[in-house]
């Protein structure tokens, strides 16, 4: 039967084993006919088969994003919001000034400050927002999207004020007078988000959801999972309404794995399983969260932060524990797959005990495998114990470098032998899906493999060394974790290598990743440009 396309090249990485070879993808009707040496593309060749030979560059599964928030990525990279770090407090309130030309009335939004990367690394507060927009609601989110920074204005149009209490697992700062600085914490800025973005039509939305689509496919991924960002429920910013859009209207580009979050009432996540049963949108599991970030002393240790704020000071987790047990045993039962958000050591430790219940009780879920979500620093043996439940680590590796000299602050130097140790979960058989937390940290597929294959940052290229440089992993290793490792976490078999049968996503880059020439000088990884992204078969991306 003659191929509709075939896509040849000298560098083929299969993902089947470390190497890349002179291959040809035969492509019929979205899926992968035959892989074949290219001298044996011939007879797959007829009248309509479209040809490519990409001749010396490198081609691969389509990389797959395991772990991002796909809203708040496309509403703070489009003309919507803004995105930034900043230099400090005051550098901040000044970047909004050109959205506020873009958008003369309503919210303000901006996301990505880290006061601990600022000079001085403080907190900021209402005032200086104030000063700039009295008139105007403003509303900045932090990077690790855990906290906001609101002015007066937003204050007041949210209905918060100093004797509001904060939901369970939330705060509103206040000074030493008791009146609210502007910062808003955890729960309490979640239950917020919802409100503000309000103002935004399913247009404006969907439009920047095409234009993150765009970003995706220039970085050559074909494929997300879109996990909630928020427990609550109704807050989990997984907006299925905004994909079914798209796809009715053929502007859905990317394969999207949808998993909101794990409640009592599991009405919503099956009737989207019901309702979502085509290959580029379905609901592949739950999400849910069980302690927050270690930055902010919220994600939850075993023993006590190395800076302590208080005696006892190792967070705690965002449910109780048996909160999260019967959750999950519920699941279990009907054969669901969840994922949990754990950085701390012993919030991975208990949500691990939770899973090896949940094994002997009902066995692997039916309909794909648990996952635990950041993983940033392990007990020593539960490394071994995520590899033998068979529990996916799915991790982000930007993260590693995103705060420099925050682990030695936070936990010291014993417990960061531990932190992000890729290459030891592989050697205990672990699985890597790799992806990156968007916004948290951009969709930029080359620094997602740099980090991981260097332990370095990729705009600074430091620590000089790599940070804990003893857990490098290879680039072939890296690959497998952004394509074969996040078509597991995504519990989709039908992606993550190139072979017959599999859906044809392809992505084409214009250097061998594989080479010796990046494995000598690994900054050339950043250098790399995709040249083209397939999704099932057709071109949703080509260089120009």
């Amino acid at each position: 039967m003659h191929a509709d396309l075939i896509i040849t090249g000298t560098h083929v990485f299969t993902g089947l084993d470390d190497e890349a070879k002179p291959l040809s993808i035969c492509v019929k009707d979205g899926r992968i006919q035959e892989v074949v040496a290219p001298g044996d593309a011939q007879r797959f060749i007829g009248p309509d088969t479209k040809t490519e030979d990409f001749k010396d560059a490198f081609v691969c599964a389509g990389l797959h994003d395991a772990h991002l928030h796909a809203f708040h990525s496309a509403l703070y990279s489009s003309p919507l919001a803004e995105n930034f770090l900043g230099e400090n407090e005051a550098d901040c309130v000044a970047r909004l000034e050109p959205l506020a030309k873009r958008r003369p009335n309503g919210w303000l939004l901006a996301q990505g400050w880290r006061e601990y990367r600022w000079n001085p690394p403080v907190l900021p507060s209402k005032h200086s927002l104030d000063a700039a927009y009295p008139d105007r609601p403003v509303a900045l989110y932090s990077g690790d999207a855990h906290t906001l920074w609101l002015n007066t204005r937003a204050l007041e149009e949210l209905g918060v004020t100093k004797d509001s209490i904060a939901p369970e697992g939330g705060s509103y700062d206040r000074d030493e007078e008791g009146e609210l600085t502007g910062i808003v914490r955890e729960a309490a800025a979640m239950e917020l988000m919802p409100r503000i973005v309000a103002s935004f039509t399913l247009d404006e939305i969907a439009h920047a959801y095409e234009g993150f689509l765009k970003r995706l496919a220039e970085n050559g991924i074909t494929s997300i999972c879109d996990v909630s960002l928020m427990a609550q429920p109704g807050l989990d910013f997984v907006r299925d309404d905004v994909y079914a859009t798209l796809e009715k209207e053929g502007r859905l580009t990317a394969r999207v794995h949808l998993f909101p979050t794990l409640l009592e009432d599991m009405g919503r996540f099956e009737s989207m399983r019901e309702t979502y049963r085509g290959p580029l949108l379905n609901a592949s599991g739950f999400k849910q969260f069980f302690d927050g970030v270690s930055s902010q002393h919220t994600a939850y240790l075993h023993a006590p932060y190395t800076n302590a704020h208080f005696e006892g000071d190792r967070g705690q987790t965002t449910v109780p524990f048996s909160t999260m047990h019967d959750l999950v045993m519920k699941a279990a039962e009907k054969g669901y797959p969840v994922r949990i958000h754990t950085i701390g050591d012993e919030a991975i430790h208990e949500a691990l005990d939770i899973f090896e219940e949940a094994h002997e009780r009902f066995g692997l879920p039916k309909f794909g495998r648990n996952s635990l979500e950041h993983l940033e620093n392990f007990q020593p043996d539960d490394i071994a114990r995520l590899a033998r439940l068979g529990v996916t680590a799915s991790v982000q590796p930007p993260h590693i470098t995103l705060d420099p000299g925050g682990p030695e602050r936070d936990l010291g130097a014993d417990r960061c032998q531990y932190m992000w140790p890729f290459k030891t979960l592989l050697a205990e058989g672990a699985v890597l899906a790799f992806g990156t937390d968007s916004p948290v940290v951009d969709v930029n597929s080359r620094g997602v493999l740099y980090t991981a294959v260097t332990r370095k940052d990729a705009t600074t290229h430091a620590p000089e060394n790599g940070w804990l440089p003893s857990e490098r992993i290879s680039m072939a290793e890296a690959l497998r974790a952004y394509t074969v490792g996040s078509a597991i976490a995504a519990n989709d078999p039908d992606i993550g290598t190139l072979e017959a049968g599999k859906w044809a996503d392809i992505a084409v880059f214009d250097r061998n990743l594989l080479g010796e020439e990046l494995a000598d000088k690994p900054e050339l990884i950043l250098e790399a440009e995709t040249l083209a992204t397939y999704v099932a078969g057709r071109e949703v991306y080509r260089a120009k």
